[in-house]
């Protein structure tokens, strides 16, 4: 079967709580044969691609195998749930028994340290330890991937069982170390707590996005009659296309629509970060999610459901959370051994002490156990996919979609931005300064324009259309856009027309400083001339660019005239003018040979561009194939977001550096402490719990951070 005919399935999973929980999932499905499987233990969510849905039992039953619990990707999560999650009842519960154990540390009162009372009170948290951390490690163990469970498992394991050995046998206080082994369980839980909550907020861009999802509509039942109308509260998810929906001041847009009656002001600062309301009126599109701040519209619905433009930003947000960046790829294989390592390192650090010193089985033990208690995989593993949460959260909220961390990756490095000219650094909105006719009335020739350029999507033939509407249409036949060229077509006499650049018409004329020229069997007999203006901010963003050492370029199918005069206005660096789209590509891979190519486009011919270059960057007003073809788009076509989005990702990159930092220096600097028996294995456990929480917690201050 075709890799086409693949569907993708995604499964919420609970029980995922860490790097190597995701990594053993995936391993598992693959091996089953399963295609692009992606397992996000931040999300809760595990994806793959299946010929059919036969296959999905074999998933559920493989992945609860590994002792995980699979649910509907629709149902609800825990967020929404009310009560304590699971992981704060173990704690609460084992914390009710262990503090008297650590007061016995400090207090000198006989029953404390009576071996039968410590007994009673580590069973319980013991049991909880041995199904948590014991449930977890085995099934790791079994999906060939150990996670950071294996450790603490072993570790609270061995010093119960050393207690226990030393009380049944009654061999004194020296065999007391019932404290060790629930403070270990205990301090773990509460790390894990800490860490769930603070995961949870690293996902809350999806959530955020999610709440502007309008929940009711007021549906107009019937047509205004008389100054009277029906109107409808319903659910919005039962308001199809077609219908005709009623919004009032203070109301959130529940729908994609088209105003048809009405005016209103509107928050849209979900789509361009612009906290300035928009004047809208009959004929313009609306966005569902977005705030009607003042006036009343009825809008005619366009579009529901998961074919919105919300719906669409939260699913690519949501599939760009998963995507990884290629550091990544090395935690991920430093964590696979991690666990392994350090197993071999504990069972050195007993043997070391307890045969190549005078040091006694127990101070030997205690030892070996701090090792495995301090060593923290975790911290590793959550070092890099919480900063890529928080970090493309943060730029959706700014109205930059970054399709991964791959692609936070390109942009931090990127060391060249490429700029096509009309609809990215230019408005595309144009004057008519001239049309001059050679051999044909004007008359005739607003009409062969307008019944050509109606069949393009390119700005300029948008604007010729607006232009020329009214004057009249042709009937024609074989109508066909070649791109970067222009339009060509048949009337019903045979007669042939071509509209388009100077290329269509560089065999008749040597003059090549208009826009668009008109051939009709082979022989010209118009051309015109449009400007365009300049998008506010492009100016300050090259600046910008120029002072973070970025250099800039423009690249245009237009005329060098044009091109020129826009590269000196914007202080744009080189130009390379009257570019088809194959000489487009040529172009990105000469200046690939030299430096990191981020391409901004908005076009058709620009598309093979943004998808060979670097990174590809689109406005969201651009034509879907180039929004497909780039990784970066800014919304509501605003050029000013491209500056938020280097700082985004520079950003962005900077915290996961400083995570690995923490999660390398920490463990590089502590087994070794353990190992020379300077850290208990108490101190061992809150220092192990509280390093995955920092990682998070500094992934967090992305939300706050200044972008540069």
């Amino acid at each position: 079967m075709s890799e086409g005919l693949f569907k993708t399935v995604k499964l919420k999973v609970e029980g995922m709580t860490c790097t190597n929980c995701a990594l053993g999932i995936s391993r598992t499905l693959e091996g089953e044969g399963f295609h692009n499987v992606n397992a996000d233990f931040a999300g809760g969510e595990v994806s793959f691609e299946v010929a059919d849905d036969s296959m999905l039992p074999l998933a559920k039953k493989r992945i609860e195998s590994l002792g995980y619990r699979v649910t509907e990707a629709n149902d609800q999560d825990d967020g929404k749930k009310k009560g304590l999650a699971p992981i704060e009842k173990k704690f609460w519960f084992s914390a009710v028994f262990t503090v008297p154990l650590i007061l016995a540390m400090f207090i000198p009162v006989d029953f404390l340290h009576n071996d039968i009372f410590q007994l009673l009170l580590t069973i319980p948290v013991f049991t909880v330890g041995f199904l948590h951390f014991g449930k977890s490690a085995w099934f790791s163990l079994k999906s060939g991937v150990t996670n950071m469970d294996v450790l603490i498992f072993l570790g609270s394991t061995a010093a119960f069982v050393y207690s226990l050995i030393g009380t049944v046998y009654g061999l004194g206080h020296d065999y007391m170390f019932y404290e060790t082994s629930a403070s270990i369980i205990t301090i773990v839980l509460l790390g894990n707590m800490l860490e769930h909550r603070s995961v949870k907020k690293t996902t809350s861009a999806i959530d955020d996005l999610v709440k502007l999802q309008k929940n009711t509509a007021l549906r107009l039942t019937t047509e205004m009659h008389e100054g009277s109308e029906d109107v409808e509260e319903v659910d919005a998810s039962l308001i199809e296309k077609g219908d005709r929906v009623l919004v009032n001041t203070g109301d959130k847009i529940p729908v994609d629509g088209e105003i048809y009656w009405g005016s209103a002001s509107i928050d849209e600062s979900l789509l361009s970060g612009e906290s300035l309301p928009v004047e809208k009126q009959k004929g313009d599109k609306v966005v569902g999610g977005t705030i009607l701040v003042s006036g009343t519209i009825k809008v005619k619905t366009t579009a529901t459901g998961k074919d919105s433009v919300l719906s669409q930003i939260i699913e690519l947000v949501r599939n760009a959370q998963k995507d990884k960046p290629k550091l990544q790829n090395l935690a991920d294989k430093i964590s696979m051994i991690f666990v392994p390592t350090v197993i071999v390192l504990a069972l050195l650090t007993i043997s070391y002490w307890l045969f190549g010193t005078d040091l006694p089985f127990r101070d030997s033990l205690m030892r070996g156990i701090a090792v495995l208690v301090i060593a923290c995989p975790c911290a590793l593993g959550l070092a890099i996919p919480t900063a890529v949460v928080v970090g493309i959260g943060r730029s959706a909220k700014s109205g930059i979609l970054i399709k991964g961390g791959s692609a936070i990756d390109k942009l931090s490095s990127a060391n060249m931005v490429v700029f096509d000219k009309t609809g990215t650094l230019t408005t595309g909105d144009f004057r008519l300064r001239n049309l001059e006719c050679f051999g044909s009335s004007e008359e005739s020739v607003r009409s062969i324009l307008y019944s050509l350029e109606k069949h393009s999507g390119h700005p300029l033939a948008r604007a010729i259309t607006g232009f020329f509407r009214g004057s009249g249409e042709i009937r024609l036949s074989d109508v066909e856009e070649q791109k970067g060229m222009g339009v060509k077509a048949t009337d019903a006499e045979g007669n042939v027309y071509i509209a388009g650049s100077y290329n269509v018409a560089s065999h008749l004329t040597e003059d090549d400083s208009h826009n668009v020229y008109l051939i009709m069997n082979d022989r010209l007999i118009a051309w015109l001339d449009l400007d365009d203006e300049i998008k506010p901010g492009a100016a300050q963003l090259i600046s910008f660019l120029k002072k973070s050492g970025i250099k800039t370029v423009l690249l245009s199918g237009d005329r060098k005239e044009r091109c020129e005069s826009i590269a000196v206005e914007l202080g744009i660096e080189k130009i390379y003018s009257g570019m088809l789209p194959g000489q487009k590509l040529e172009v990105i891979d000469n200046l690939s040979k030299d430096y990191k190519v981020a391409m901004v486009g908005d076009g058709i011919n620009d598309a093979p561009a943004l998808a060979r270059a670097f990174v590809g960057i689109s406005m969201s007003d651009a034509t879907q194939v180039a929004v497909k073809s780039a990784e970066v788009i800014l919304l509501k076509g605003d050029l000013s977001l491209l500056g938020k989005a280097f700082g985004a990702t520079r950003t962005t990159i900077r915290t996961v550096k400083e995570n690995l930092f923490w999660a390398f220096f920490y463990n590089v600097a502590a087994i070794p402490l353990a190992m020379i028996g300077l850290l208990t294995p108490i101190v061992a456990a809150l220092a192990m719990a509280f390093s995955d929480v920092v990682v998070v917690l500094n992934s967090l201050r992305l939300k706050r951070r200044r972008l540069r």
